[in-house]
């Protein structure tokens, strides 16, 4: 049974919570051979966003244009292989990072909870431990998702909006949902470019940087950390069961119909 978590209070309900039971493969028997922590739920995270499971059911890929999350990520799952460069879509400048390794079980491992080769359009659901979701999300947040900042066009005021981005529009439902079930947080789909959005704004998005940035000590981008943190911040007067908040981040802080992405 997955229990909704209430606004206060949620670390103590989500720590002792059970796994959100979603696409489980009786096929494959080594779903317990990996220990969750915050820090392989983060590595889970990135991987969903940015990894590569080969076709030969053994080696594993994960780039970034970022040095800093191939990095992080490496650092999760205690890899020591070493990080190269690596070109894409014919340029001969290898402006990204990655790290590959090879390993029968943890590959394994990812095909239990939902992970497949070629699974940027073919995602569905995940079997993510429901104590480990914030963490999970903040990787998918670092992979493909963005926090920005957008002008109300009515009172100009300088609001939050969080997004995840993902070309699998299954995906992105399950999300919603797990996210809903879990946080009692709404959030819409859109279509954009080539992907979809899952949104989260004002006050949704306010929240979701809440529980995502739970602890200073957390593996995470440290320029998105530092976006989250300044947010985070200048709401810290937040109410969520007040319905007069604005919910913005404060003209005299910003500045008015300022942008702030990443």
């Amino acid at each position: 049974m997955i229990l909704k978590i209430p606004g206060r209070g949620f670390l103590k309900s989500y720590r002792s919570a059970k796994i959100i039971k979603v696409n489980p493969n009786p096929n494959i028997k080594n779903q317990k051979s990996f220990k969750w922590n915050k820090n392989f739920a983060y590595a889970v995270g990135l991987f969903t966003a940015d990894g590569c499971l080969s076709s030969d059911g053994r080696h594993l890929e994960f780039s970034s244009k970022d040095k800093e999350q191939v990095e992080n990520f490496a650092k999760c799952l205690k890899l020591k292989n070493s990080i190269t460069g690596k070109s894409r879509g014919g340029d001969k400048i290898k402006r990204y990072r990655r790290i590959q390794f090879g390993n029968v079980r943890l590959y394994s491992f990812f095909q239990s909870i939902g992970l497949t080769p070629k699974k940027s359009l073919t995602l569905e659901k995940l079997l993510i431990p429901r104590k480990f979701l914030p963490d999970f999300l903040r990787g998918l947040l670092d992979g493909d998702g963005s926090i920005c900042t957008y002008s109300h066009p009515e009172s100009k005021n300088t609001q939050i909006k969080i997004r995840f981005s993902s070309g699998s529009y299954n995906f992105l439902k399950w999300l919603k949902s797990a996210v809903s079930l879990n946080f009692n947080i709404g959030g819409y789909i859109e279509k954009a470019k080539g992907v979809w959005n899952l949104v989260y704004c004002k006050r949704d998005g306010l929240k979701i940087l809440k529980y995502l940035y739970y602890n200073k000590n957390l593996p995470c981008l440290k320029r998105k950390f530092e976006k989250a943190k300044f947010l985070i911040e200048i709401n810290k007067n937040f109410n969520e069961f007040r319905w007069q908040n604005r919910y913005t981040c404060g003209r005299s802080q910003i500045g008015r119909g300022a942008s702030l992405r990443s």
